[in-house]
């Protein structure tokens, strides 16, 4: 019989069960001019997975700080107006903020400082004496005790025209929607990365199968189970995943870790200040890095289960 010798070089299988023996040779070549384009694919895709996963953990990090910090205090404005004393009625408006229960702390700002927030807008040296600059006393709220806002209002309301008590709902509601939009962009992003990941691999499944489809015919033909032969395609491509998801995700831990580096390069120059307002700490932190460890081992299923089913869906096909 021709097949015979064909097949024993292949896997040497028994009578009975020829899948229960070790393969003396690989029906699918470890080292493949087709499989290392797979493998800079797949680290090419965990790389920018991975990166989009730690520049959101970055900006939900940020934001849930910002809204923290943000919720934690609230702004007394008083607006001056014609024949008003904006600094009689500070004070009176601090005493009224300092009685009010779940205020831990009032800090009134001056009329220098009131004017130094607008620098950023109209620049440094500007004489603001003319323009109508309100009093502005910040309260810091209580940790243990939530202060009743509008009690507080109709106290000032009282004694004080035209007061505004702001508890920033509307800034930590824009930062709230910020970060969901950030996340479900991530999200959006790494589920089409997972879909380029997929057919890339059941395209090079394809290929390896017509490449050795005479192998696997005669392999079919003389009692392999299609188990056997599928498993020897998902042990090939899980190694490729896992080579292709580490190459990717080391490249990304590198360039997360290298962020830190680069910020304290620019230390005390306004790029580094504008680092730190936009993120707090420019650190993943070990969730981060565990979440990047995860997507490897994701991409190397992924890899995994798509071949297993085009090989399946393949032999399934031979008659």
């Amino acid at each position: 019989m021709t097949d015979r010798p064909l097949a024993d070089s292949l896997i040497s299988p028994p009578p009975a069960h020829p899948e229960s023996r070790r393969a003396t040779s690989r029906i699918v070549p470890r080292d493949s001019i087709a499989g290392r384009p797979l493998i800079a694919v797949v680290a090419i895709m965990t790389f920018l997975a991975s990166l989009t996963t730690g520049a959101v953990m970055l900006v939900l990090a940020s934001a849930a700080e910002w809204q923290s910090d943000v919720a934690r205090e609230m702004t007394i404005q008083i607006r001056p107006a014609a024949g008003r004393d904006l600094e009689a009625e500070g004070k009176q408006a601090v005493e009224i903020a300092r009685a009010a229960p779940g205020i831990a702390e009032v800090r009134p700002y001056t009329a220098q400082e009131s004017a130094r927030l607008l620098e950023p807008w109209l620049g440094s040296g500007l004489a603001l004496d003319a323009l109508p600059v309100p009093r502005i006393i910040v309260l810091r709220v209580a940790a243990d005790r939530r202060p009743d806002l509008a009690a507080l209002r109709a106290a000032l309301g009282a004694s004080i025209a035209g007061v505004t008590v702001d508890d920033h709902r509307a800034w930590i509601g824009h930062m709230r929607a910020m970060a969901n939009t950030a996340m479900a962009g991530g999200v959006g992003i790494m589920a089409l990365m997972l879909i380029a990941t997929i057919l890339s691999v059941a395209f090079a499944t394809r290929g390896a199968m017509a490449t050795n489809r005479p192998i696997v015919e005669v392999l079919h033909f003389i009692g392999a189970r299609d188990g056997f032969i599928a498993s020897q395609f998902q042990r090939h491509f899980l190694r490729l995943g896992l080579i292709g998801g580490a190459l990717g995700g080391g490249a990304a831990m590198a360039v997360l870790a290298g962020a830190g580096v680069f910020r304290d390069v620019f230390l005390g120059t306004a790029a580094e200040e504008q680092a730190s307002a936009l993120f707090n700490t420019m650190s993943i932190g070990v969730s981060g890095y565990a979440a990047v460890l995860g997507q490897i081992i994701l991409v190397a299923a992924v890899t995994t289960l798509t071949s297993r089913q085009v090989v399946s869906h393949t032999l399934a096909s031979i008659e």
